[in-house]
């Protein structure tokens, strides 16, 4: 009996109410937000959680005219999976556009493939991505500048267990080892 009981704990230690020791936010135990997205790929096939099962995701959104944050962010996720070694197979990154107007699929498959083949980029009309962003609590607006604009972004990157809940989210200013930390404890 007591065995059972200490195998049972056990079970139940590895699951998701285990709280996690982040160096990012811990979103285990939130919900209402980051449940699934509904996005084309460069192939213009639509792209759920569901294709991704059985890998960790890391979720990004940006645009790839981004001067800053975007190029720095991916960078990172290179070098995370780096970091994770042979577990670094197991991470799937998925880049999704704030800025579908200019990021056609042509210019987010060869933006995302600069950093890494297997990263994905992801896209929509405008009014999905609003809707998406929104269902992730992204914060985004266009600004003008000049004859063009720029757009400014909140920076969280979320990530996803490999049964495709959401479970935490990783700071921008996170160093790309503390970044492995957190994901370690998901893997």
């Amino acid at each position: 009996m007591l065995a059972g009981l200490g195998a049972a704990a056990l079970l139940s230690a590895c699951g998701r109410d285990r709280p996690l020791s982040l160096h990012g936010i811990d979103l285990s135990r939130r919900s209402g937000f980051g449940n699934d997205f509904r996005l084309l790929d460069p192939q213009g096939r639509e792209r759920t959680l569901a294709d991704f099962h059985g890998k960790i995701v890391l979720l990004f959104f940006g645009f790839t005219l981004c001067p800053d944050v975007c190029p720095t962010a991916l960078t990172r996720a290179v070098q995370i999976r780096k970091l994770l070694g042979a577990d670094g197979d197991r991470l799937q990154v998925l880049f999704v556009t704030l800025d579908p107007e200019r990021d056609t699929p042509q210019v987010l498959r060869t933006y995302t493939e600069a950093f890494d083949p297997s990263f994905i980029g992801l896209s929509a009309t405008p009014q999905r991505i609003a809707e998406t962003a929104k269902a992730f609590r992204v914060v985004y607006a266009k600004v003008p500048t000049g004859s063009t604009y720029t757009i400014d972004h909140s920076a969280l990157s979320y990530v996803y267990d490999a049964g495709g809940a959401l479970r935490m989210a990783l700071r921008h200013e996170q160093s790309a080892a503390d970044c492995v930390h957190d994901i370690r404890q998901i893997l």
